[in-house]
């Protein structure tokens, strides 16, 4: 294994899980669920449901400072995903988050104009777009090659025009694992005057990516899986934001914040959520002059995905060399995402079941990728079994898993 610019020791300090006496020697595989929640976002939490777990905003000073906090955690995220706070919307879900813009778009686009969706996506990205043609909409599917489960741009420019008003894809799929060109994606789409809507939750906790810099219109995640609290997150370039129509209250018509996210989530949540920037930070700060980025988030983004390629590489390897499993997308670790999946003989369940017997917490299904795992010619409900991980994982923790898959791989 290559060098680690990232100290395990160091990074794995900053989350109390490794420290909690039963989870001692379980070796946790299933980051893409759900990743372990950093200290510094339990603090602030805690300290606002000790101090400020009251309606923020108010007159008094204890509301200004529930206030103040929330707002500290739109201009931090803000911060990471090189975008202005007025563009950070938070959700009580990404699934909620999308369904209420399925719900904005429906009363914004009108008969005949025509969208794109994937079969590669989370259902999230998928089923609240392709609802639309029942207003009248054209949904036109962009469709992964049915061996390896890519995402060719050939097949996108075949179903462009100037009908379409938006493209919906994943930054990277919670089953193939490959990293989508996102920045080519939004180009293309921006060339027939059309937006791009993109789902970063399987990529966001392998580093926030520089929204800017990819060019896209709408890019959503859920602050769960980057280390943070049980809640969605959604960047919207804000004159978008303020052009669908408001799916709040009539009368905070003007307000941003509201528009697009009815549903009141956790004050709390929000206010934690400043901590992932925070976490996200130390990150950079551990990894030093090992590598190079403009600021402290694109330092930690470098240093996540050189800490995830360097851990993937011995797994992928080992993985090749087993006929009994089918692996799903690249097996180059750089073009991917360290979320695995493999097709199996038996249901991926079964096997994730046998693997926690060997400390191992992975998990098996169909991860809400159904008409991904349709087109792949896999039964959804005989699943995969996913293997996937975080740059706080360790090498003997791979090469514990590496072990079990050993025993357990027929």
């Amino acid at each position: 294994m290559t060098a680690l610019p990232l100290d395990p020791a160091r990074i794995r300090a900053q989350f109390p899980a490794f420290a909690e006496p039963s989870l001692q020697g379980q070796a946790f595989f299933e980051n893409a669920g759900g990743a372990y929640t950093a200290n510094a976002v339990l603090t602030r939490l805690d300290h606002y449901y000790r101090a400020t777990k009251l309606q923020p905003y108010g007159v008094y000073p204890a509301s200004q400072a529930a206030g103040a906090a929330m707002d500290l955690s739109y201009a931090r995220i803000a911060q990471a995903l090189n975008v202005s706070s007025d563009g950070i919307h938070f959700g009580p879900s990404s699934s909620a988050n999308t369904y209420v813009l399925g719900k904005a778009f429906g009363e914004y686009l009108k008969p005949g104009d025509a969208i794109i969706v994937t079969n590669q996506d989370h259902e999230a990205n998928t089923g609240a777009w392709r609802k639309l043609a029942g207003l009248g909409i054209e949904v036109r599917q962009w469709a992964v090659d049915g061996q390896t489960g890519r995402l060719s741009l050939d097949a996108l420019d075949a179903l462009l025009d100037a009908k379409v008003r938006f493209v919906a894809a994943p930054h990277c799929s919670n089953v193939v694992g490959e990293i989508n060109p996102v920045a080519e994606i939004a180009a293309r789409a921006r060339a027939v005057g059309a937006l791009t809507i993109i789902d970063g939750v399987s990529y966001a906790p392998h580093g926030l990516p520089d929204l800017a810099a990819l060019g896209v219109d709408i890019y959503f995640f859920s602050a769960y899986k980057v280390f943070g609290p049980h809640q969605g997150i959604m960047a919207v370039r804000p004159d978008l934001a303020m052009a669908l129509p408001n799916q709040g209250h009539f009368f905070n018509d003007a307000k941003l914040r509201y528009r697009l996210t009815p549903a009141g989530p956790d004050h709390a949540q929000i206010a934690a959520a400043a901590s992932i920037a925070d976490y996200l930070e130390t990150v950079a700060e551990i990894a030093g002059d090992s590598v190079a980025g403009a600021d402290p988030f694109r330092r930690a983004h470098a240093a996540m995905r050189a800490q995830e390629i360097a851990l993937a590489a011995p797994l992928l390897d080992y993985l090749q060399r087993k006929n009994s499993a089918r692996l799903i997308g690249p097996a180059d670790p750089a073009l991917r995402a360290p979320t695995i999946a493999l097709a199996l003989d038996e249901p991926g369940g079964a096997v994730a079941a046998r693997l926690a017997r060997h400390g191992i917490m992975a998990g098996g299904g169909h991860f809400y990728a159904w008409r991904l795992l349709e087109a792949l010619g896999i039964d959804p409900n005989h699943g995969v079994l996913r293997l996937s991980f975080t740059h706080y994982t360790t090498p003997e923790e791979i090469d514990q898993l590496i072990a079990a898959l050993d025993r357990e791989l027929k």
